[in-house]
């Protein structure tokens, strides 16, 4: 049997590596202490928390510079003076849809009172109602109405330079309603600075 003696000889041994471990974790704790210490003081922390705000910042600010300009593209859009609106913009030609070639849409608009004028050299008068054609927007329409009194004298003027012989030419009304679209168009473009009338046809015709 073992004896006290020898007892207490085999748990002497243990103290000194207990011992020995703690001293390592208080050497390991006060490392740590003093690396966190040295890393606090000298900003970095602080650096890392600044450059992270910065970045937030920055993120904020071009989320909001583009909001603006999507409000402003918008406002443009919806504020924009139309191009139809502007003093000298001109009648826009008004197209058909057609899978096949380009067509554009024709309208008409018959002026209300009719067109009476003596014929040079006979008691004979002509009277004609017309109707004016264009591919173009209802501004043409607005500038015939606007300048109707004007466009009636021209109109006349050319009516009472024919004769009845003229008259009497199979390609008289052609020829006639050639001149008087020009005519029209001429002093559209006068004060309006666009004609627009593609064509002039008769809805009647009398001479008498």
């Amino acid at each position: 049997m073992a004896t006290a003696e020898e007892t207490e000889v085999e748990e002497k041994p243990k103290k000194p590596i207990l011992k020995i471990l703690l001293m390592v974790l208080l050497v390991l704790l006060l490392m740590g202490g003093t690396v966190g210490a040295t890393l606090f003081f000298s900003g970095f922390f602080s650096k890392k928390a600044v450059a992270s705000a910065e970045e937030e910042l920055e993120g904020a600010e071009k989320a909001a510079k583009e909001g603006d300009e999507g409000q402003g593209g918008a406002k443009d859009a919806k504020g924009g003076k139309d191009a139809k609106g502007g003093k000298d913009a001109k009648p826009e030609r008004v197209k058909k849809n057609s899978p096949e070639m380009v067509r554009f849409e024709y309208t008409y608009k018959q002026m209300e009172k009719e067109l009476l004028s003596n014929l040079t050299g006979t008691r004979k008068v002509m009277q004609i109602q017309i109707a004016f054609m264009t591919s173009y927007d209802e501004r043409v329409f607005k500038n015939i109405e606007k300048h109707e009194f004007a466009i009636r004298g021209a109109l006349l003027d050319v009516m009472r330079q024919h004769t009845e012989a003229d008259v009497n030419r199979p390609e008289f009304r052609k020829e006639l309603a050639e001149k008087l679209k020009d005519e029209a168009n001429r002093v559209l473009t006068q004060y309006e600075d666009f004609g627009g009338i593609d064509a002039i046809h008769f809805t009647s015709f009398i001479v008498q």
